[in-house]
């Protein structure tokens, strides 16, 4: 078999396909920038790894589900003039990852909760987190689902093994008694075991419109904001003011 031909196969089989893709030029830059064959291989060995780590973190990105992705550096700090920027910036930082504390979104539809959430679950999948989406009611469902099927704790135990999960939603649509028991089921489980950002619309005194039971919600407060950090957003909403423009 000939040389290249014969090199293909074998970085195929070391599933190094950068390697593949790339040492030809590489190799002809190298020879005409009189470099060596180390700087030759650490060139090579870079551009793998980063197509990889690339990779990697495309993976992270699909396996969280995000339904949109929304980056931090797109948020309109200047819309939401009582948000501390600086301080939601911190949190990209993933410090609260680390101690499985927990981020609370309050306000009003339209103020860009979703959006600030997500963005710091995207930037916790650039620090390698594993990290998964839902929304309030999506996850009720798919909870009630996995229980009428006998693999609730399989479902939950596969939620643990994240190390961030985002919540979206909370408070737009009440739940019946057993969608709320097992959303304090799921919830319990994750307290202190991995880190929660959760957006909701509601004040906490209003959270009994959601579950409807007052001693499961104060259960469930309780343990939510242990470890919490609360930021309410105070403003007029994206879409309103989008509107008013457009006119």
């Amino acid at each position: 078999m000939e040389p290249h031909a014969l090199l293909d196969t074998y970085l195929h089989q070391l599933r190094l396909p950068t390697f593949v893709k790339n040492y030809s030029q590489f190799a002809a830059d190298a020879a005409r920038n009189e470099q060596d064959h180390v700087r030759f291989l650490l060139a090579l060995a870079e551009q793998e790894i980063s197509q990889r780590e690339r990779n990697l973190l495309q993976k992270r990105i699909k396996a969280a589900r995000f339904p949109m992705l929304k980056e931090l550096a797109d948020f309109d700090f200047s819309a939401v003039p009582l948000l501390n920027k600086a301080q939601v910036l911190d949190y990209a930082r993933g410090d609260y990852i680390r101690k499985r504390e927990s981020i609370i979104f309050i306000g009003n539809p339209g103020l860009g909760k979703t959006h600030l959430a997500t963005g710091l679950a995207l930037s916790a999948c650039r620090q390698g987190r594993r990290v998964r989406f839902w929304t309030a009611a999506g996850l009720v469902n798919e909870l009630l689902q996995a229980q009428d099927e006998h693999r609730l704790h399989r479902f939950i135990a596969a939620a643990l093994k994240m190390d961030l999960i985002l919540l979206d939603e909370l408070g737009f649509i009440p739940f019946s008694p057993s969608g709320a028991q097992v959303l304090f089921t799921f919830c319990s489980e994750l307290y202190e075991r991995l880190a929660l950002i959760l957006t909701t619309n509601l004040k906490f005194a209003d959270w009994i419109q959601v579950f409807g039971d007052e001693r499961l919600t104060a259960a469930l407060l309780d343990r939510l904001t242990h470890h919490a950090h609360i930021i309410e957003l105070v403003g007029v909403s994206f879409r309103f003011r989008q509107r008013m423009k457009d006119q």
